[in-house]
């Protein structure tokens, strides 16, 4: 137990937002707030409500619901949050557990300084007011896999408060119909994880495993309706989703299905819902009508956490016994929202490809190094990567690292392109012998399968004056202005070059030559 969690939550619009963290299976998923689990190193983050309005039929009255979701994310750390035994998810039941998670009397926590640098790291990130002084306090409930009958989290004073993620959303079927939105953090907060009960049904038996609980993510949903206008519904929660796409699919449902009780006469109960992935809906659990007394206390094991920056860093203090906030700040990784502005503004690419370069992991290095290493317009980069080499990497269900075409050689066809070596047709034509084939750059396969362009001006210009002789009909349509019949022609000068003539200089050639 003692895996490091983070919980976050986010205060009062239609959209709730909640947390980073991981946790107890008692968490009180207030909608507005933060509950507490978690055991390695959790942290909460707040929750914010979201609205989303129904459009109603003709006689109906519109319905607005408000979602709190509440956060927990495992972090990536090596050891548990209070004592040093590991964390590893493959780990046998039971064989990384030091007397600490045992609950054994007389053993006391010891806080991990990775655990509170990523908490601090995650509250920088997401805009939050750190707390120079936060506070450790227990949170009782009776449990099996919770051996000491309480649960260390910071209800009181967390680590970081009063922050915002802004985020943005597709409100069409384009990428380009997308809105930006902002949604509140209330707080963070570092919190232990619990054990894990095993049920085994065949031998009528609960199993602990005081390794750890959970993954690395579990969101629980607070969803209410109501009318515009009226005070907010009664509220359900439901439990443990552990992706965005089942978590979607909760909320969903659990609107549509508040709206439809409520229409037929019917009441909404506070309760705790489960989500049911193979059926697709929410089952009642227990009622949450009898609020539970957690009896919160402060941990009389653990003193006061103290942050400095670097004005207040006391005088000859030991940099391993103190953590710098603005040091943590330095040390923060270029946040996705300012990359993508980045790339809009120096690039002039649209805010959806920027969108779609972050979104593939390595995607973006691989964009970077491309445009390194080429002399083509970023445009042209640009549409490559998202087009050409993310379709065959979807085709083939590859990852951006696992390509067999590298940044340099499609640095290396894009120039030949450029400077009109090849064409766009023969360029994707040795783009995919590229795909299929390793050791050979691209200019030698384009001298191999003879893909230059016709360079000798002259020549192309008795082409296609060969072939408005032979092709009578055809120039008495283009003449005629029939749009279709000049593409007939550039056709047949491609086909009598073996694909080697840019189709753009041809068509130049062609009306020149019909004007005259």
């Amino acid at each position: 137990m003692a895996t490091p969690m983070l919980r976050w939550c986010c205060p009062g619009r239609r959209w709730v937002f909640a947390g980073i963290g991981g946790g107890s299976r008692h968490g009180r998923g207030v909608p507005t707030g933060s509950t507490s689990s978690g055991k390695r190193g959790q942290s909460s983050v707040a929750q914010q409500p979201l609205i989303t309005a129904q459009k109603p039929r003709k006689g109906e009255r519109e319905w607005a619901a408000v979602v709190g979701l509440e956060i927990h994310a495992q972090i990536a750390s090596n050891s548990k949050l209070f004592s040093g035994s590991q964390v590893d998810f493959a780990a046998p039941p039971n064989s990384l557990v030091s007397f600490f998670d045992a609950s054994l009397p007389g053993t006391l926590p010891v806080l991990n300084r990775r655990c509170v640098e990523a908490a601090v790291m995650t509250g920088l990130a997401l805009d939050c007011h750190i707390n120079r002084k936060s506070l450790f306090d227990r949170k009782h409930y009776f449990y099996a896999d919770l051996p000491a009958g309480y649960q260390i989290t910071q209800q009181r004073l967390p680590i970081a408060v009063n922050g915002s993620l802004a985020y943005s959303v597709c409100v069409g079927k384009r990428w380009s119909q997308m809105v930006t939105r902002t949604v509140g953090v209330k707080q963070i907060q570092l919190e232990q994880d619990s054990g894990k009960s095993l049920h085994d049904n065949l031998r009528s038996q609960t199993l602990i495993d005081l390794n750890r609980a959970e993954g690395q993510l579990r969101v629980d949903a607070n969803i209410s309706v109501h009318h515009p206008g009226e005070p907010l519904g009664v509220r359900t929660e439901v439990k443990n989703l552990n992706s965005a796409r089942f978590l979607a699919k909760a909320i969903d449902y659990e609107i549509q299905r508040q709206i439809s009780e409520l229409e037929n006469g019917g009441k909404i109960l506070n309760e705790t819902r489960s989500f049911d992935y193979k059926l697709g809906c929410t089952m009642p659990m227990r009622d949450k009508e009898g609020k539970q007394d957690y009896r919160f206390m402060p941990e009389p094991n653990l003193p006061p956490l103290l942050l400095y920056d670097s004005g207040s860093l006391p005088t000859g203090a030991d940099p391993q016994q103190v953590i710098d906030i603005d040091q943590l700040r330095e040390r923060l990784p270029e946040l996705p929202r300012v990359t993508r502005e980045k790339l809009v503004r120096q690039y002039g690419m649209l805010p959806e490809h920027s969108f779609a370069l972050l979104n593939e992991v390595g995607l973006l290095e691989f964009f970077q190094n491309v445009i390194k290493e080429t002399r083509a317009e970023p445009k042209k980069v640009t549409s490559w990567v998202l087009n050409t080499f993310l379709g065959f990497l979807k085709q083939q269900n590859l990852a951006v690292s696992e390509s067999p075409v590298t940044p340099s050689a499609l640095a290396e066809l894009l120039d030949l392109l450029d400077r009109k070596a090849i064409s766009s047709s023969a360029a994707k034509q040795v783009f995919e012998e590229l795909w299929r084939s390793k050791g050979k750059t691209p200019a030698q396969m384009v001298a191999e399968k003879k893909l230059e362009l016709v360079q000798d001006a002259e020549a192309l210009e008795q082409l296609c004056r060969s072939m408005l002789e032979a092709h009578p009909q055809v120039v008495t349509d283009v003449k005629k202005g029939n749009p279709r019949a000049i593409n007939k022609l550039i056709g047949l000068v491609r086909r009598a070059t073996l694909g080697r003539a840019d189709p753009t200089v041809i068509k130049e050639v062609l009306e020149r030559q019909l004007s005259s």
